[in-house]
């Protein structure tokens, strides 16, 4: 049900684009890499393996997408945690849901500034 009205909400945003949805680690990894996908909203409770392996598996990849954390296990530790491996943002779906189309302008918007540096300088 949650993942319908996210996919609503991405869809009002004309910068992005749903690739699609599942709920398992190795799908999300094979839709990554098939598709060059920039962004990924992750929750870290999924039905096989976890958004951390996801994120462990994007930190290997050379072209890197940008991933933001949608999750109910809002904690200090894995937050840290998600950061550290690279997470862009960590969200609590109760206390964020409603700004969640804010976060992924805010998200598409780092991608741009991102991809006009020119090679060899910091990401923002």
């Amino acid at each position: 049900m949650l993942a319908g009205r996210i996919a609503e909400l991405v869809a009002q945003i004309p910068e992005i684009e749903l690739i699609g949805v599942t709920d398992s680690e190795p799908e999300a990894m094979r839709a990554i890499r098939k598709h060059g996908i920039h962004l990924v909203l992750l929750d870290l409770h999924l039905k096989q393996g976890t958004g951390f392996g996801v994120l462990r598996s994007i930190s290997m990849l050379s072209n890197k997408p940008r991933a933001i954390v949608l999750t109910n296990y809002d904690s200090a530790c894995y937050e840290s945690d998600a950061l550290a491996l690279g997470a862009m943002m960590f969200l609590d779906k109760a206390r964020d849901f409603l700004r969640l189309r804010q976060f992924l302008a805010e998200a598409v918007g780092a991608l741009r500034i991102q991809q006009a540096a020119p090679a060899g300088t910091l990401d923002p």
